[in-house]
């Protein structure tokens, strides 16, 4: 692979990581948001969507480590 499309690659990568960072950011506000909710919330409709939320963002987070590591394959 030549210098050019490493370089693209390498910005993918970076944009990736900034996509992950932001995923990661989103999530853990949720998850303080949901720890925040009375009790009798958190086991109820409105904590099972949160829930489900941060569960659809650790799967989202697990893509783009996949991703990275996909692209850290094709630059070797």
């Amino acid at each position: 692979m030549n210098a050019e499309r490493r370089k693209k690659l390498t910005e993918a990568q970076n944009k990736i990581n900034e996509a992950k960072a932001l995923v990661e950011e989103v999530k853990g506000e949720e998850e303080e948001s949901k720890e925040n909710l009375p009790e009798s919330q958190q086991g109820g409709e409105k904590g099972e969507k949160m829930e489900a939320a941060v569960e659809a963002m650790d799967d989202v987070i697990n893509h783009l480590d996949d991703a990275v590591s996909s692209i850290d394959t094709a630059l070797e």
